[in-house]
Parts: structure tokens; sequence; C-alpha cells
């Protein structure tokens, strides 16, 4: 991945972030935030634990429990984070210098 493409994902990053705390407009930018996000099948595909997986991203292990076994649904920011965690894992550990 260029340093532009991993810039510009981070940047869109930011932005959902700024929305989903209210401190942007978010008419101004144009942000999916995904209504469900499947947890396990990300998880699966990475090949990791729901352990090893909260860990590695800021998440709680019971969080990412409950998410896949539908007893909570991540928040919309964790959606966020999720997707980009699911379109290009490698930028988010980069962006968290893993």
């Amino acid at each position: 991945m260029r340093d532009e493409d991993f810039e510009g994902i981070m940047q869109g990053l930011r932005e959902a972030v700024s929305i989903m705390k209210g401190e942007a407009d978010p008419s101004t930018y144009r942000v999916h935030v995904p209504q469900e996000v499947d947890v396990k099948a990300i998880r699966t595909r990475m090949n990791m634990t729901q352990t090893a997986f909260a860990s590695r991203f800021g998440f709680s292990p019971s969080a990412v429990k409950d998410w896949e076994q539908k007893r909570r649904r991540p928040e919309a920011a964790a959606r966020v984070l999720l997707t980009v965690i699911d379109k290009e894992p490698q930028a988010v550990l980069k962006a968290l210098g893993v």
C-alpha cells in the first residue's frame, strides 16, 4: 500500500470518528457507517482468536464475544473501525504501530 493510500484511509477514519462524536457536520462528508458488521467473519479471515483480535485492535474480549453472539451491536465508531480493519487491516496495524 502506498503512503498516499494509507493517509487517505486514515483521514477518512478521523473524519468518521469526528462525525460520530458530533464534532463535525455529517452533511459535509460522505461517510457510510454500516448498520451491521460481521465481526466473527472479519476475525476468522484474520485467523485470530477473540482474545487476540480484541487485544490487537483495542477492543475488550467481552465486547468481541458479545458482538459475535449478537448480544450487543458495535457502536457506530466501532463499526467504522471494524470496516476499515476488514478492508485495510495493514493500514490499521500501521496506524496503531503494530
